[in-house]
């Protein structure tokens, strides 16, 4: 995989808020009593540090949850991918201030142009301030590399 291309195209992705109409995502109310799926932390020298480094949270609706098995999702699927600054002090990182909150909801019908997946970001912690202007292009051209998976990087963990 070409990180630099990845992250140049997230960031033309991210780069322009407003600049297109609603995608039909909306703001992911309550994620964070959903299923916790995995953390990680993205860290300076890493291909993917411009725009995300930090602290990442995956989360998961049930629909989401149950596809992780198969990698087949129904219609309805979420996952929510919850982007913090670090803080690093006392021997520790911690989560800092949100930088974004990322959702990928998944409609066949209507997304058609990115393989079945809304993509949404919206930033800090804004319900409204929305951070794509490539309608999820840019999101889902990261994302093919996962066909095989649903187009899903998130895998289940036993």
């Amino acid at each position: 995989m070409n990180y630099r291309h990845v992250a140049l195209t997230l960031l033309l992705g991210l780069a322009n808020p407003g600049a297109r109409g609603d995608s039909g995502v909306g703001y992911p109310e309550g994620y964070r009593d959903w299923h916790h799926v995995k953390s990680m932390v993205i860290l300076p020298g890493h291909a993917l540090e411009n725009p995300f480094a930090g602290v990442h949270h995956i989360y998961a609706n049930d629909a989401a949850k149950a596809g992780l098995k198969s990698s087949e999702y129904a219609d309805g699927a979420t996952f929510v991918f919850d982007l913090l600054a670090t803080v690093q002090g006392g021997h520790a990182i911690q989560e800092g201030e949100r930088k974004l909150v990322g959702v990928m909801v998944r409609d066949a019908a209507r997304y058609t142009r990115t393989g079945g997946w809304g993509f949404e970001g919206f930033a800090a912690n804004s319900h409204s301030r929305r951070l794509t202007s490539d309608g999820g292009a840019g999101c889902f051209g990261c994302h093919t590399s996962e066909r095989a998976h649903g187009y899903v990087f998130t895998r289940a963990r036993e």
